[in-house]
């Protein structure tokens, strides 16, 4: 089963994200299939794709659920992103993200 097919499975639809997110997915998809992913290209990438989703939050007019569902990504993003460049960094960016998990 490709990555793809798992994602789907999963409920994510590749054909759901933006065509920038789509290019830096199939970018990474090659760069996998070609055993050439680094930590610095998955920094790249998560920028590149945080990148993405900033600028789709600028468009006006945006729903409810498109913005919120873009700001869950973008905190995703920043997160993994936190991760790839400092452990302190990640550590509290982690603990920011479950504080805000509370009882909403």
């Amino acid at each position: 089963m490709s990555v793809t097919d798992e994602l789907e499975k999963k409920g994510i639809k590749i054909d759901t994200l933006s065509p920038e997110e789509q290019q830096t997915y199939f970018t990474m998809l090659n760069a996998v299939a070609e055993a050439q992913l680094t930590p610095e290209k998955l920094r790249d990438y998560i920028i590149s794709m945080k990148g993405a989703v900033e600028d789709e939050l600028t468009k006006p007019n945006l729903d409810l659920q498109a913005d919120l569902f873009l700001k869950a990504r973008l905190k995703n993003y920043m997160l993994l992103e936190s991760f790839l460049i400092s452990p302190q960094k990640a550590k509290i960016a982690f603990e920011k993200a479950i504080a805000g998990l509370g009882g909403k």
